[in-house]
């Protein structure tokens, strides 16, 4: 039986090996905000679109994470003890959405058509929006909810960063089961204001929960990654052994599922009703050159990895599992292109060079907020007491 001194010796990164990874990232997001900038001067409204994709899809995977580390919680879970940390530490990248905001907000004007009054004036639906839909009231929303993730993600990260120094800590089992109810709430919120508002005549009273069991889906695909990453570097190799990856293979066979039900739930009932102001969002994505990219989303979020994971065996080969989860993980990130993009061009999506130097620049600054943390830390909760039973966690 491995003792906790003994664990915190043998995952925590090696000063060489956190530096490597920091300068990789650092370089990374030089390069992709300076791809950014250019292609602002060169086309600020393409790099308005192309950016908010980048910034839902970084920020969701923080949400992911957050919703995951609660649940955790919440349920007591034992397996996950091991990879707590981790998911502790993409759900700590939370705070960069705060900055990573900004943009957004100084390109309202080029997204959403209710900035404009000469469209607002025009049009009664918006009128009767306005005192929702307005600049100001907008902002605070948005800096309210960044506010509310990082500032839970925070006293989470700490309870656990204290813990490591006092085991007999009562787990925040309150504090995640508020924090749940107040994310769902505040996530919703985000979801229709970042996205939905972009084409404001429609409307989903489910949109919310799509967009975040798509947070989890995404967050799953990346943690696997992730933890496959530092296990090929030779971390957390027997810490995190197969039967983790096979819970965390079942976790993302669950998601994808329930991710799949909320879609076409939404869809089909949107259908059924047959209301113009309802179905208008769903015919500019399911018309013309957008039709393929709605066919791949059936097929590559849902029918492929639901097959991909159905067996046993699958969840337990790690090859496999890796490449699923980077199949998922790039689906999810189509996902958001195919909910944001049609308000640019409803012909159909158009590739640009700014989708890849966007992704690029969000994805390397939170990238950093995460390898930060690592450093001079156990990739591990080496004080919880449930870690031996975890190291020795055996499917049944």
């Amino acid at each position: 039986m491995r003792t906790a001194i003994a664990v915190l010796e043998t995952s925590t990164l090696t000063e060489a090996g956190w530096r490597r990874g920091r300068n990789l990232l650092a370089t990374a997001a030089v390069v992709g905000w300076l791809l950014a900038l250019a292609g602002f001067g060169a086309d600020p409204q393409r790099f308005a679109f192309s950016y908010l994709v980048a910034f839902l899809f970084v920020t969701s995977l923080g949400l992911g994470a957050l919703f995951f580390v609660m649940v955790q919680h919440l349920s007591g879970a034992v397996w996950s003890v091991s990879l707590r940390r981790i998911a502790e530490n993409v759900m700590g990248a939370l705070p960069a959405a705060f900055v990573l905001f900004i943009p957004v907000g100084f390109n309202l004007h080029r997204l959403y058509e209710w900035t404009h009054h000469e469209a607002v004036a025009a049009d009664s639906v918006l009128q009767g929006k306005q005192a929702y839909l307005n600049v100001p009231f907008f902002l605070v929303r948005g800096v309210a909810i960044l506010l509310l993730w990082a500032l839970l993600s925070r006293l989470l990260r700490t309870w656990s960063w204290a813990q490591d120094q006092n085991p007999r800590l009562a787990p925040p089992t309150r504090l995640s089961a508020a924090g749940l109810v107040l994310t769902v709430l505040t996530v919703t919120v985000a979801a229709f204001d970042w996205i939905m508002s972009l084409e404001p005549h429609w409307y989903s009273t489910v949109f919310g929960v799509y967009f975040y069991s798509g947070s989890a889906v995404g967050f799953l695909a990346a943690v696997i990654l992730i933890l496959l990453g530092l296990r090929r570097a030779g971390y957390l190799v027997r810490e995190v052994h197969v039967e983790h990856y096979h819970d965390l293979g079942k976790w993302l066979f669950g998601l994808i599922v329930f991710w799949a039900y909320i879609a076409f739930s939404q869809y089909m009932l949107i259908w059924y009703a047959n209301l113009p102001e309802e179905t208008a969002w769903f015919r500019t994505r399911t018309q013309g050159a957008w039709l393929p990219v709605a066919l791949l989303l059936a097929f590559g979020h849902f029918l492929a990895p639901f097959f991909a994971l159905i067996s046993r065996a699958s969840k337990r080969n790690l090859r496999q599992l890796g490449l699923v989860a980077a199949w998922v993980l790039a689906i999810h990130y189509l996902d958001l292109y195919w909910q944001v993009m049609p308000a640019l061009d409803r012909s159909g999506p158009r590739w640009h060079w700014l989708d890849g130097a966007t992704l690029l620049a969000a994805a390397s600054t939170v990238g950093l907020l995460f390898w930060r943390q690592l450093r001079g830390r156990a990739l591990l909760p080496v004080g919880d007491p449930r870690l031996v039973r975890s190291l020795e966690f055996h499917n049944v």
